[in-house]
């Protein structure tokens, strides 16, 4: 877990300094071209590239159990994940406020934490 660890951390921070700096970036100089601005806007994509590759080598670590009990958690999110934002969808008609794509991964990652306690206390 611990080299899981250090790769997921180095991604997440990879990812925390390339978001804050394309916003920065992007709200300090507003005459960049549109080639540019949309490579900025599109830098932190790269590290969340790395944090979805460190979360596979590690799901290709794990044994049979863990891997069941992952697959469970992910299919939990998946379901739940597309539950909720399919039913906000359905809230934005009758007026409630527009939530950008941005919260979707947020939603999915709570969801897989929802799922892995939900797997693990099964297989207790």
């Amino acid at each position: 877990m611990r080299r899981y660890y250090i790769e997921l951390g180095s991604a997440l921070a990879l990812y925390m300094v390339a978001l804050f700096t394309s916003l920065y970036l992007l709200q300090q100089f507003h005459d960049m071209g549109r080639l540019l601005r949309t490579l900025v806007s599109l830098a932190p994509v790269l590290p969340a590239g790395l944090m979805c590759w460190a979360i596979v080598r590690q799901m290709r670590r794990l044994d049979e159990m863990h891997l069941r009990i992952q697959f469970e958690a992910l299919g939990f999110a998946f379901a739940a994940s597309a539950l909720l934002t399919f039913s906000y969808g359905f809230l934005e008609n009758v007026g409630f406020p527009h939530i950008t794509w941005h919260w979707v991964w947020p939603v999915m990652g709570m969801m897989w934490i929802l799922g892995l306690a939900i797997a693990r206390r099964r297989y207790r």
